[in-house]
């Protein structure tokens, strides 16, 4: 079964300096990780009840399983992205592991 590491960032105390350095800085040092079966990353642009959201911005990760994740994290690239977080997350972050089922193809 495919795991999936869903990265959840709140909202950062300036956005605009968190949307710059993710892009800029921090998506290319992540890039040098390997093994991973998809990435993708979005801004949370709204809830279904209008409510504020609780998250600023999403990220995706996949692999084929928790143990991959884990080789990828623990090598130099993976420990570089990691280390990485604290110079834009000012909002927080939450890091989940999720099993992924497709419902709908």
């Amino acid at each position: 079964m495919v795991i999936r590491l869903l990265v959840l960032y709140g909202h950062p105390e300036d956005p605009a300096a968190f949307d710059k350095y993710y892009d800029e800085a921090h998506i290319p040092i992540a890039k040098k990780m390997k093994g991973l079966r998809k990435w993708s990353v979005g801004k949370v642009v709204g809830t279904p009840d209008g409510s504020p959201p609780q998250y600023y911005y999403v990220a995706d990760l996949y692999m084929e399983s928790r143990e991959e994740f884990e080789r990828m994290l623990a090598s130099p690239e993976g420990q570089a992205a990691v280390a990485d977080v604290p110079n834009y997350a000012t909002g927080g972050v939450t890091f989940v592991y999720t099993e992924v089922e497709d419902v709908v193809s």
